[in-house]
């Protein structure tokens, strides 16, 4: 395949990556709140709120149409294999290329605004945005994750520095346990709620930010690989839906969906806790493309 090929090819893939982050959950994501919505109480707040939620899905759906009016911060992860052919910088073209497609074609609002100036961008292509993560990997094809990821949840994720006096949170995983349920609580719905938290314990402040948003990416189903890890996950998730915070802060039973948690190490010194919410409007998708570059699958 020559080089216009394949670069026609990987943006109409990228592209419709974007669409279907942007305007489809995925399957898990669905399937978590349809069975949450249950738990409600008839007629409240909590249950016509969730009711809203399970519209818009299918609308959005339907018209090919953003889930949120806030499409949000792009965050792409791909892993790729450099025997295709294909670079890093060709890789991060087609993406850009298919972020202007994507804004042009409605899937994504002009959401990028220049800092300094305050103007939006209208491209929505900027200084790291999108956000591309790249990793070579071994295996013959490229697999690439995104993440569209809202304002609202992006402004309620927080770092905690252990010890923390006001939780008598130590340096351990019962301290860890106390301010990831005070992320919670402290949000009290904002950030469109119920949620998912990802999570990192250890690292340094920049790297947990970004190991907390990379477990953004697990299925809801996973299950950590860590005994202790995976016990953390299942009682924040209990112990969050019994603060009463519920569907977007109206009260109710249903507060998160779930808590992912990796860890990484650390300095002596430091002992982070890094907390990525994102919200019900879980725009998370992954595709497999082969080695012509089309899609070969969808990962959720």
């Amino acid at each position: 395949m020559n080089k216009e090929k394949t670069k026609t090819v990987l943006i109409d893939s990228f592209l419709e990556l974007i669409r279907k982050t942007s305007a489809e959950l995925p399957p898990d994501i669905i399937t978590a709140l349809t069975y949450y919505a249950k738990q409600e109480d008839a007629n409240t707040k909590a249950s016509w709120a969730v009711e809203l939620m399970e519209e818009n899905i299918k609308l959005a759906k339907e018209k090919s149409a953003p889930l949120c009016q806030d499409t949000g911060s792009l965050l792409f992860y791909v892993d790729y294999h450099s025997g295709l052919g294909v670079s890093t910088l060709e890789l991060k073209s087609a993406i850009q290329k298919a972020v202007i497609l994507a804004t042009e074609k409605g899937y994504l609002r002009q959401n990028s605004i220049n800092s300094i100036t305050g103007k939006n961008e209208p491209s929505n292509v900027g200084p790291s945005h999108p956000h591309i993560l790249f990793e070579e990997q071994g295996e013959e094809f490229i697999d690439a994750r995104l993440i569209l990821k809202g304002g609202g949840c992006e402004n309620v994720g927080v770092q905690y520095s252990l010890p923390h006096a006001p939780l008598s949170a130590g340096r351990d995983l019962e301290g860890a346990k106390r301010v990831i349920l005070d992320a919670v609580l402290q949000a009290q719905g904002k950030g469109c709620s119920p949620g998912y938290l990802g999570v990192c314990i250890g690292g340094d402040r920049s790297s947990g930010y970004e190991e907390s948003k990379r477990q953004l990416l697990r299925a809801v189903s996973d299950e950590n690989p860590l005994p202790e890890l995976k016990h953390l996950e299942q009682e924040i998730v209990e112990m969050a839906n019994q603060l009463g915070i519920g569907p977007m802060g109206f009260g109710g039973k249903t507060t998160l969906f779930g808590c992912k948690i990796g860890h990484l190490n650390r300095l002596p010194a430091s002992f982070f806790v890094t907390i990525s919410y994102m919200c019900w409007s879980y725009r998370r998708q992954g595709m497999r493309l082969a080695s012509d570059f089309t899609i070969s699958k969808w990962h959720y």
